[in-house]
Order: structure tokens, then C-alpha cells, then sequence
């Protein structure tokens, strides 16, 4: 029987030293660590790359230790996807420390399903807290006047427009000049939407900016079957798509807008349909795990449903 430790913290600028801390004993005596850096917590813990690590590794009668219970797990959907199959492979699961240290959360008795349940659902409560704290700070700076972030250079329709100009054969150059900002902007943003072209002879990638106006005489021949769509992603759906392997996905994510919706939001995306598609496809499992996931999965299905219809 072999003891696995987890560890897990939600941002590039986290550490897990304060984790490594507590479990320094078991660390120093050799146990196998398994770590899932920059995820959050809202992304389910079977879905994470190192915990399903650790799963595929673990054999009937291991003990998976955790610092604290908030690494694994961080609402009641969670803990209930994850309980029956620990249960399952005969595994353990214990905190390091706290009133929860003498306790195993995987043990299948009514006392202790009851318990981790309203762990879990604490630990949500605190997860959504943070983040109401977290928006309402954000409109509390903006009601000031402060701006947050760095400012888009070019607003959701000059985007568009920019993006159908590059289609009907606008150089890079020619669209800088036209919109007053860099040439690297403008490919910025046909990157995020899937605008252009990688050449046969990559090699012009090489030769900097005065390859730009030949590299941009070829044209997606497949840009009128994947035509670019404006879509409102639900903050919801947006959450769950942050550590998705897809680059395009993050790519288009990253250049969206955040709209303000009373307590919620939206982000308004714009990219090839195909980008839409592959975000339902991307977020599906997690979102099937709560009922405000797949409401937030049916309002995004029905969205890129219709911004299809419109661009047919």
C-alpha cells in the first residue's frame, strides 16, 4: 500500500509550498507527488491531467493525501463524481491536517458521506464568495473610473470588419495603416478568429515583416465553410473552457469582451464556427456535473446554434 499525494493550486501566480509544508514528512520519506499547477478548482477533479495520473497509477488499498481538502475538491458536484470512484478502486483518501486529518473522506459509511457533503458544500460557499468579492470589487474600480486591464485596441465591430476585409484579400500592412495600430495587432486578432494562413514554405515565417504582404496572398480556401460568428459564452461555460488544451479555444477566449450581466456575465467571442463547436464539445462533460452547467451548456448550444443558422 503506497501513500499519493496531491497537489494543486489555482493560478500561475500561486505556489503549493505552503501544501509541500504540510506534507514534508511524506515527501522526505519518497512518496510519489502528482501535481495539477494553474487549475481551478472549477474544473472537476476527475478531469484534471494529474489526478487522473495518479488514478491510473494507483493500485486497491493506496492512500491518496491531500493538505487540505480545498486541493481536490471544491463543490458538492465534485465530491459526489468522485467519492463512487475512489470507493470502487479500494482507494483512501486523508487530510494532512486540521479536524479532518484522523478522518478517511472515502469511506463508503452514511457518517462520513454525510460529512463530506457539507465539507463540500462550505468549501463552494467559499469558492463563490471569492468570486462575488472578486466582481464586485471589479465594478466598484470601474463605477470610479479606473480602468482595468490592458485597453482592446480595437472594439468588437472593428473587429469584425477587420477580419472580413482580411478575407476579401486586405494585406496585414494595408489593415494596420487603416485602423492605426501594429501589424503584429492585426495578426493578433486574424489569429484569435482563424483568419489566416499557414504557408506551404514556412520558411517565410523567417524573413519578418517584409514577407508579410506575399505570406498574405494566400486565403483559406475553406473560410466560406467555417465563416467567423459573434457568440456570448456564459462566464459559466468561459470558467471551465480557461485550461483547455485547445489553442484556439484559449486564443479566442482570451480576445473576448466581458459583458456584465447583473450578478453574471458573458463573453462575447468572436471566431470561426468551428471554434464555437469545439467549445461545446471541450466543456460538455464538466457542465453535465450541476444543473446551472447544463443550463449554461443548453443557453451556449442554442447560441452557436444560431449564430450558424445566421452565417449559412
Amino acid at each position: 500500500m503506497t501513500d499519493r499525494l496531491y497537489l494543486r493550486h489555482s493560478t500561475d501566480k500561486q505556489t503549493d509550498a505552503r501544501q509541500r509544508h504540510a506534507l514534508a514528512a511524506l515527501l522526505a520519506a519518497g512518496a510519489p507527488a502528482y501535481e495539477d499547477p494553474a487549475t481551478s478548482s472549477r474544473v472537476l477533479s476527475l478531469y484534471r491531467a494529474g489526478f487522473k495520473r495518479l488514478l491510473d497509477e494507483a493500485a486497491v488499498g493506496d492512500t491518496i493525501r491531500i493538505a487540505d481538502a480545498a486541493r481536490l475538491f471544491r463543490s458538492v458536484a465534485d465530491i459526489i463524481a468522485l467519492r463512487p470512484v475512489l470507493i470502487r478502486r479500494g482507494l483512501h483518501l486523508r487530510v494532512e491536517s486540521g479536524l479532518l486529518s484522523g478522518i478517511d473522506l472515502a469511506s463508503d459509511d452514511t457518517g462520513t458521506k454525510m460529512i463530506v457533503q457539507i465539507l463540500a458544500a462550505v468549501l463552494e460557499f467559499q469558492r463563490d464568495m471569492i468570486s462575488e468579492n472578486t466582481r464586485e470589487g471589479v465594478a466598484a474600480a470601474e463605477a470610479a473610473g479606473k480602468t482595468l486591464g490592458r485597453p482592446a485596441a480595437l472594439d468588437q465591430g472593428e473587429v469584425i470588419e477587420l477580419v472580413e476585409a482580411y478575407r476579401e484579400g486586405a494585406a496585414v500592412k494595408a489593415l494596420a495603416r487603416q485602423y492605426d495600430i501594429a501589424p503584429k495587432t492585426v495578426r493578433r486578432v486574424l489569429d484569435a478568429a482563424g483568419a489566416r494562413d499557414v504557408p506551404d514554405d514556412l520558411s517565410t515565417l523567417l524573413d519578418g515583416d517584409d514577407q508579410d504582404d506575399a505570406a498574405d496572398g494566400g486565403r483559406d480556401q475553406a473560410a466560406a465553410a467555417d465563416p467567423v460568428a459573434v457568440v456570448d459564452v456564459p462566464g459559466l461555460v468561459a470558467e471551465n473552457l480557461a485550461d483547455v488544451a485547445d489553442g484556439a479555444v484559449r486564443q479566442a477566449l482570451d480576445a473576448g469582451q466581458t459583458i456584465r450581466r447583473g450578478q453574471g456575465y458573458s463573453v462575447r467571442v468572436t471566431a470561426p464556427v468551428s471554434v464555437h463547436t469545439a467549445m461545446i464539445e471541450h466543456s460538455a462533460a464538466a457542465l453535465m456535473q450541476s444543473p446551472a452547467g447544463r443550463k449554461a451548456h443548453r443557453i451556449h448550444s442554442d447560441r452557436v446554434a444560431a449564430a450558424r443558422a445566421h452565417t449559412a
